[in-house]
């Protein structure tokens, strides 16, 4: 079956034991490894958490990049970034990369055992001198200290770049565990604004394992089967907010529980 016959955009929640294809994104796996209750009540119930302010400015950034490296994707030279950090690579031309590129259509894979597509869009594919395909993502701030990937948090970069790559790699490609973050940092050392904000640079490599994907999807697929809600992630923000409402709210009206 080709890929566009599962090209909805917007999926209808999931019922237990449906038999058709059901749409899973990169970020609904981060949103499931966060916390399974967030997950669950989103897809089943069509719950969504609360969205955040679109970060226009680091949209922005992206576009700019994938325009600056598809200039040397088109010569098939590389960056001067791949230079500058000793990348043996150049940008990866595919008749499919605008189509891995968008948000809801990404790279695609069927996963068999649970009838889930698995989809998410990259930034940027390139491609080494032994012909295995490089994971690419574009990342953007602004802060005083060197950009890094050491921060507790970022786990959630690394898992995004791995799904990327397992999702390349069900496809058929030969794809380097080593990928690569272009993050770029707004410098905050300038004397004014003056209608632009200077950026610097760095090009930081990763070494991805996607032993974790496989599983997950399965426990995925029994999460969205099961009637009863699953319990909260350990430090959800947003369950942790929605019980404390509950309690406060409860509590104003002289609820016991």
């Amino acid at each position: 079956m080709a890929w566009s016959d599962y090209s909805r955009e917007r999926s209808q929640p999931y019922k237990p034991g449906q038999k058709e294809t059901f749409k899973v994104s990169r970020s609904k796996i981060e949103d499931f490894v966060r916390c399974p209750r967030c997950f669950w009540l989103d897809r089943r119930l069509k719950i969504a958490r609360p969205d955040t302010p679109p970060f226009q400015i680091n949209k922005a950034v992206d576009e700019l990049f994938k325009k600056e490296f598809d200039v040397y994707r088109s010569k098939g030279q590389p960056h001067p970034l791949m230079i500058e950090y000793n990348i043996s690579a150049i940008p990866y031309s595919h008749k499919s990369l605008d189509k891995w590129r968008a948000n809801f259509t990404g790279v695609q894979y069927l996963h068999e055992p649970t009838n889930l597509l698995i989809f998410g869009a990259v930034d940027d594919v390139w491609v080494n001198d032994q012909g295995e395909l490089i994971v690419v993502d574009y990342k953007a701030t602004s802060k005083k200290s060197e950009v890094s990937l050491d921060a507790p948090w970022q786990i959630s970069y690394k898992r995004q770049m791995e799904v990327y790559q397992w999702l390349l790699r069900k496809n058929g490609f030969e794809v380097s565990d080593t990928g690569y973050f272009v993050y770029t940092n707004g410098r905050l050392d300038l004397d004014g604004f003056f209608d632009k904000i200077e950026f610097r640079t760095k090009v930081i490599g990763y070494t991805g394992n996607d032993d974790w994907i496989e599983p997950t999807i399965h426990k995925i697929k029994e999460c969205l089967e099961q009637e009863k809600m699953p319990a909260p992630g350990l430090d959800c923000e947003y369950c942790g907010y929605a019980r404390k409402r509950t309690e406060l709210t409860l509590a104003a009206l002289n609820i016991k529980t």
